[in-house]
């Protein structure tokens, strides 16, 4: 006798209640930076709908105003300061199937139907783990995946991106340094590029081999690292008070600077880990429940952030 409807429902509300915030939460804890953006709202930014994700941005300075004497004529002079990035939505989604014979081989109790959904939400999450550990470094070359950070970083003119060419726009580039050698001179450099006044980067990523280097050109007294990151169970260190990330995923030779004050991970609050209970499916012997994602990677202000391509690992 195949599982009764009432026990799937059983499963599904289960599934939603345990396994799918914990999963959420473990897919978020497998990568540095997805660690701390899920922790910051303003990172982590949810956007109700729309045909496009559309982002606004100040591109220029307001020319209505500036120094006067007396009685002089003040400047009414309106111009367009605004404009806007717009990211199309990219979507995510996994299945987690129990065949006919899955449920043959698990009949003997539903503590075991329930161990054995168990053992396949755990295989989903390293699944889904990994597809955004990897399309979190993107270079834009995977269409259907978020626009990762080579997307919105490597490059210093003729990509389009958010829809803004940074061939015609200036303002709308980022910093690229193809720079061979790993010194703290040269880190210097590449954070000073995108420092500007107060407004500095908040973060670093890496490789592991670039991070062991950058652990070599240290002191013992600079060895500091960030507690809280520390606290998620990542190694780090610091440079000028910013940690230090490694993530497996960074591309060889990498290392980026980024301003997470102008980093967007948009998600549809509608679409945020969805999870569509266990049905039947028509044409196969088979149930299936749906875990789904919505949403994409953007910037604000892209010439904030900058990257080191080519360093000697």
């Amino acid at each position: 006798m195949a599982l009764p409807n009432s026990t799937f429902d059983q499963l599904s509300a289960i599934t939603t209640k345990y396994y799918i915030p914990k999963m959420v939460d473990n897919i978020f804890a497998s990568n540095a930076l997805l660690y701390r953006w899920k922790r910051n709202s303003d990172v982590y930014t949810s956007v109700n709908g729309g045909t496009n994700i559309v982002q606004p941005l100040l591109y220029a300075a307001a020319t209505s105003g500036g120094w006067y004497s007396g009685a002089d004529t003040l400047n009414t002079t309106d111009n367009d300061v605004f404009t806007a990035a717009e990211y199309d939505w990219r979507q995510n989604g996994y299945t987690i199937n129990i065949s006919r014979i899955d449920e043959l081989k698990n009949m003997g109790s539903k503590e075991q139907i329930v161990n054995f959904v168990s053992a396949k939400v755990q295989v989903t999450e390293a699944s889904m783990k990994e597809s955004f550990g990897i399309g979190l470094f993107n270079a834009g070359t995977t269409t259907d995946a978020i626009e990762g950070l080579r997307a919105m970083v490597d490059t210093t003119s003729p990509t389009t991106y958010g829809g803004i060419s940074g061939t015609d726009n200036s303002w709308w580039r980022a910093t690229k340094s193809t720079s061979t050698v790993l010194s703290m001179s040269l880190l210097q450099g590449g954070y000073g590029d995108v420092t500007i006044d107060g407004d500095m980067p908040t973060v670093a990523a890496t490789t592991q081999n670039l991070f062991d280097k950058y652990f070599d050109i240290l002191t013992p007294q600079q060895r500091y690292a960030d507690s809280k990151t520390a606290d998620g169970g990542f190694q780090n260190l610091l440079f000028r008070g910013i940690p230090v990330l490694v993530d497996s995923h960074c591309p060889a030779s990498y290392w980026f600077f980024l301003n997470e004050k102008y980093i967007k991970f948009y998600y549809h609050p509608d679409e945020n880990f969805r999870f569509e209970p266990f049905q039947r499916v028509i044409n196969q012997n088979v149930a299936t429940a749906k875990i789904l994602w919505a949403g994409n990677l953007g910037s604000s202000n892209r010439r904030m952030n900058m990257v080191f391509t080519s360093l000697t690992e």
